[in-house]
């Protein structure tokens, strides 16, 4: 029997904008079925499927009402134990849309303060409102992790340390490539990998 101790609240959260069929939706529900069965609570959610502005116009400077898909991803975040993102590797980035969700949530006093001293200035360093929450980044890319590394460096970086990190999360990547024309035997590979990591609910 499951150990409810271990049992995990888990985001889901995919980050290709295409709402049809893809290896990044498709391990994202591999993922799913593992951890549910493994007894882990998931909250999955689809940027494609999501109905917000994905622009910041004025940054900070003027905090934009959250659309309910939104709302709802942020309370999902407040609320879990991990948090997984699967996304595409498009230009050593994140697709935009998926940028644009973060730009909208990852909001001062939802996941960061940045410290300030009596007189309200600025000083060294900030406050991680989502300390002690745990991620994983699982990306894919048409050419292979290791050339992509060589070449342009690490390209997880935005998301897992320049996002994730910043905010507390204690964050592990996976990635997975080439994928265009991936022989089966290979999609099969990430299958597994997949389905044990949500089996673990990491």
């Amino acid at each position: 029997m499951f150990n409810e101790r271990l049992q995990k609240k888990i985001v889901l959260l995919v980050g290709h904008p295409d709402t049809g069929q893809t290896h990044t939706r498709e391990l994202a529900v591999l993922y799913e079925a593992a951890a549910k069965k493994a007894g882990h609570e998931v909250q999955k959610f689809h940027v494609g499927e999501m109905h917000f502005d994905p622009i910041l116009y004025k940054g900070y400077k003027v905090i934009q009402p959250l659309e309910p898909d939104l709302q709802k991803l942020q309370d999902a975040i407040r609320q879990c134990d991990h948090f997984v993102v699967l996304y595409p590797n498009w230009w050593c980035t994140m697709p935009a849309l998926l940028k644009g969700l973060f730009d909208r949530i990852w909001l001062p006093g939802f996941a960061f303060t940045m410290r300030k001293n009596k007189q309200g200035v600025r000083t060294v360093g900030w406050d991680k409102l989502l300390k002690g929450k745990t991620a994983r980044v699982i990306v894919l890319s048409g050419t292979h992790p290791l050339l992509v590394r060589l070449f342009f460096g690490n390209y997880t970086n935005e998301l897992a340390r320049g996002v994730l990190w910043f905010a507390g999360f204690n964050v592990r990547t996976t990635c997975f490539g080439p994928s265009e024309h991936a022989p089966e035997w290979k999609l099969n590979s990430w299958r597994r990998q997949v389905i044990r990591l949500g089996r673990l609910g990491e």
